[in-house]
């Protein structure tokens, strides 16, 4: 014997056909019996509301209703194949939409957010863009973030996030010096074009943050992670000074200063005249100084000590003379 449902009041009523318009508007074609599971409700009374759907709408500047006006759906796939396919819609066609740039572009951050550890279930990212594609006043354009050289690595580093387990590499830090490392992963980041792993170094015993671009050997482990994401706090800025850091004076851009904020120490002076800054960052090495010139090439300069300015100096000479 089935099941008896029992009748809704006006309320559920109002909520039903709320929650409908949306689910309908989001599938191209769907089934009566397909709605009507969804929202358990029984087939007639699925085939009710699509009735009342078709005759309700807002009026126009007449403040009478004109065919416009209206909801319509597709009468024959409805009356003979009892499928339910909305062909006109109002109010919510008026509502403000992502331009197609604008849907694309935030298409291709979230396909960019899929490759996040912590984003390793796609589904509702999946999800949201294909919404986005059919909300958009245009169709966007079809956009592909391009794979890097620290995909592989980022494949395997949501593997262990996923298993809960410990990762294991050959790391070589800003001092040319190679060590294993095992660690247990607690978040991926970004800054420009590289990507950092940040996790608790089991050699250090200590929070501590590797360059993908310098890890070799990556694997993951079968044994179980110490910590989880939520069991340590992570500091804010990505890079954290170490007592054996080296201070260097420099001059940069006023305007570049936030790029480089995290290698300022806390409490370090800002001089600035004529929209230039001189202050002092910290970095493991000197010759770490390379890669930061190099990114603000003419927008910072390396002042003191003496022995930074000359590694810096001999490093883009060397770059220059390779295009003579």
């Amino acid at each position: 014997m089935a099941e008896r449902r029992r009748p809704m009041q006006a309320q559920d009523k109002l909520a039903f056909l709320l929650a409908l318009v949306p689910y309908l508007m989001d599938r191209d074609r769907v089934s009566v019996a397909e709605a009507a599971e969804h929202f358990a409700v029984d087939e007639e009374s699925m085939r009710d509301a699509v009735r009342l759907i078709a005759v309700s709408g807002i009026p126009g500047e007449t403040n009478a209703y004109q065919p416009g006006d209206l909801f319509d759906i597709s009468w024959d796939d409805f009356e003979e194949n009892d499928r339910i396919v909305l062909t006109h819609q109002v109010a919510i066609d008026d509502s403000p939409r992502f331009s197609a740039r604008e849907a694309a572009a935030l298409i291709a951050g979230l396909q960019y957010l899929t490759a996040l550890p912590e984003n390793a279930d796609r589904d509702v990212i999946g999800s949201l863009m294909a919404k986005l594609a059919r909300g958009a006043s245009a169709a966007p354009s079809q956009v592909a973030v391009a794979r890097s050289e620290s995909d592989e690595a980022l494949a395997t580093i949501r593997d262990a996030v996923i298993a809960g387990t410990q990762l294991e590499f050959d790391y070589l830090n800003s001092r040319g010096e190679r060590e294993r490392r095992r660690v247990d992963p607690l978040r991926v980041e970004s800054a420009d074009q590289d990507w950092y792993l940040r996790g608790w170094d089991h050699l250090r015993t200590a929070i501590r943050t590797f360059r993908l671009d310098r890890i070799d050997g990556l694997v993951t482990t079968d044994d179980p992670i110490t910590y989880r994401p939520g069991d340590l706090r992570l500091p804010e800025t990505l890079f954290e000074g170490t007592p054996e850091d080296q201070l260097v004076t420099i001059e940069v851009s006023a305007s570049a200063i936030p790029l480089i904020e995290d290698y300022i120490p806390e409490g370090a002076t800002r001089d600035e005249h004529d929209g230039r800054v001189r202050t002092s960052v910290r970095v493991a090495h000197f010759h770490g100084l390379k890669r930061l010139v190099a990114g603000l090439s003419g927008v910072l300069t390396v002042l003191d000590p003496p022995e930074a300015r000359t590694i810096v100096a001999e490093w883009a000479r060397a770059g220059a003379d390779r295009y003579r």
